[in-house]
C-alpha cells in the first residue's frame, strides 16, 4: 500500500472519529454566519465579543467541571445553587477588608468542602448522584436564603467587580483605541500551542502511533491560529482582554491537560466507559469520584466568584438554572448521555455555542420565553444525535 493510500485511509478514518468535535466547531461558526446576515453584523463586533464572554464566563467554569462528572455517568444538579451560597459567603468575606485573594480563596475552600460532602455520599455511600446533587440543590439554596435573609448582599467597591468584568492591559501599552496586549497574548499561546503540537507529533511518530497526514496537521494549525488572532483582535479593539477571560483560559488548559495527559484523566474516562471493568483492573473508582465531585465543587465556588463579581452582589437567587446551561453545554460539546465520552474543549464549544444562540436572540430582540423554546430543541437534538450515532457504531 502506497503512502497515499494510507493518508487517504488515515483522514477519513481521523474525520470519521472526531466527527462530533468538528460538528460543534462548524455550528458554531455557522450560527454566527446566520446571526451576523440577521443583525446586520452586530453580532460580529469586538465590544459584543467581549460580552459575550464576560457574560457566559461562569457557565463555562462550571462547564469544566461538569464534563467530568457527565463522563463519570453522572451529574450534578446542585452548582446552581452552590454557586449563590459561595457567592454571597464571599462577599460578606471581602465586605470585612480581607480583600479579593482572601475571598476567592474562602470562596474555592468551601466550594471543595461541599464538593466533597456530596462525592462521599456519590463515591462511598453509593447513593445516586441524582439524588444526592438534588438534595444539594435545595440544601444550600435554602441555606443563601438563610445567610442573605433573602436580600442581595451588597459590595463596599468595585474591586470586586473587576475579577468578572476588568480588563488585563499592560499599562501604558495602548495605540489609539487599540490594546495590543490581547494580540500579544495570542501570538505567546499560538506559539505554544503550535511547538506542543509539533513535539506531540515526533513523539507519536517515533513510538509507531498513527498520525493524521502532513496536510491536515498543517491545516488545523491554520484554522486554530485564524480562531486565536480572530480573537485575539476582538479583543484589542474594544478595551482589551478581559481578566475573566484570563482565568477561563488557565482553567481550560490545566483540566484539558490533566484530562488528556495524566494518570487521573485516564482514570475518569476509565470509570466513566465501564466502572466494573476499571475496579476490576485496579483502579480506586470510588477515589475518582470523589475527587472529580471536589473539582466540580471547587469550579462551582469560583463560578460563584464570577457571577458575584458580574453583578456586583451576591443575589439569593443566583444561579437560577445554571446547572442546565452547564449540562446542556456538556451535551451540545460531544459528551455521550451514557458516559464515558467527552472533552473539555467540546463543552466549551458547546457553551458558546448557547451563548450565541441567547446572544444573536437578545440582538433580535427576541423574547427570553422563545429563547428557552429553541434552547430545548438544540437539547434534544444534540441527545438524539448522540443516542443514533451510538446506535449506529453498534455501541448502545
Amino acid at each position: 500500500m502506497s503512502d497515499k493510500t494510507v493518508h487517504r485511509v488515515t483522514t477519513r478514518s481521523l474525520l470519521r472519529n472526531n466527527i462530533r468535535n468538528y460538528t460543534m466547531f462548524l455550528m458554531l461558526a455557522l450560527i454566527m454566519i446566520v446571526f451576523a446576515f440577521l443583525t446586520n453584523g452586530v453580532n460580529l463586533n469586538s465590544r459584543n465579543f467581549t460580552n459575550i464572554f464576560i457574560q457566559n464566563s461562569y457557565v463555562l467554569l462550571l462547564a469544566v467541571g461538569m464534563v467530568q462528572v457527565m463522563i463519570l455517568g453522572c451529574i450534578d444538579l446542585s452548582v446552581g445553587s452552590v454557586c449563590a451560597f459561595v457567592g454571597a459567603i464571599s462577599a460578606m468575606v471581602y465586605n470585612t477588608g480581607a480583600g479579593m485573594f482572601t475571598a476567592v480563596l474562602v470562596a474555592v475552600l468551601i466550594g471543595v468542602a461541599i464538593g466533597a460532602f456530596q462525592g462521599f455520599w456519590v463515591a462511598y455511600m453509593k447513593m445516586p448522584a441524582f439524588i444526592v446533587t438534588l438534595a444539594g440543590m435545595l440544601l444550600f439554596r435554602g441555606l443563601t436564603y438563610i445567610i442573605t435573609n433573602v436580600t442581595p448582599v451588597g459590595l463596599k467597591d468595585d474591586g470586586y467587580k473587576q475579577l468578572a468584568s476588568g480588563m488585563a492591559n499592560i499599562p501604558g501599552l495602548q495605540v489609539g483605541n487599540l490594546y495590543p496586549t490581547a494580540l500579544i497574548l495570542g501570538i505567546i499561546l499560538f506559539v505554544a500551542y503550535a511547538v506542543l503540537e509539533v513535539v506531540s507529533r515526533k513523539r507519536k511518530i517515533r513510538n509507531g502511533f498513527d498520525v493524521a497526514p502532513a496536510g491536515l496537521f498543517l491545516l488545523k494549525l491554520v484554522l486554530i491560529g485564524i480562531l486565536v488572532f480572530g480573537l485575539s483582535e476582538r479583543f484589542a479593539t474594544y478595551r482589551g482582554l478581559p481578566r475573566v477571560v484570563i482565568l477561563l483560559g488557565i482553567v481550560v488548559f490545566i483540566f484539558n491537560f490533566m484530562m488528556k495527559n495524566t494518570v487521573l484523566g485516564r482514570y475518569i474516562y476509565a470509570v466513566g466507559g465501564n466502572a466494573r471493568s476499571a475496579k476490576l483492573s485496579g483502579i480506586n473508582s470510588e477515589l475518582v469520584t470523589f475527587t472529580v465531585f471536589c473539582i466540580m465543587g471547587c469550579l462551582s465556588g469560583l463560578a460563584g466568584v464570577v457571577f458575584t463579581g458580574y453583578m456586583n452582589s451576591a443575589l439569593p437567587q443566583a444561579g437560577n438554572m445554571f446547572e442546565m446551561d452547564a449540562i446542556a453545554s456538556c451535551y451540545i460539546g460531544g459528551v455521550s448521555a451514557s458516559g464515558g465520552i467527552g472533552t473539555i474543549i467540546g463543552v466549551i464549544v458547546g457553551g458558546l455555542v448557547m451563548a450565541a444562540i441567547n446572544n444573536g436572540m437578545s440582538l433580535m430582540n427576541i423574547g427570553s420565553d422563545w429563547q428557552y423554546v429553541v434552547k430545548a430543541l438544540i437539547l434534544l437534538f444534540a441527545v438524539f444525535y448522540d443516542v443514533y450515532s451510538r446506535r449506529k457504531s453498534g455501541l448502545g
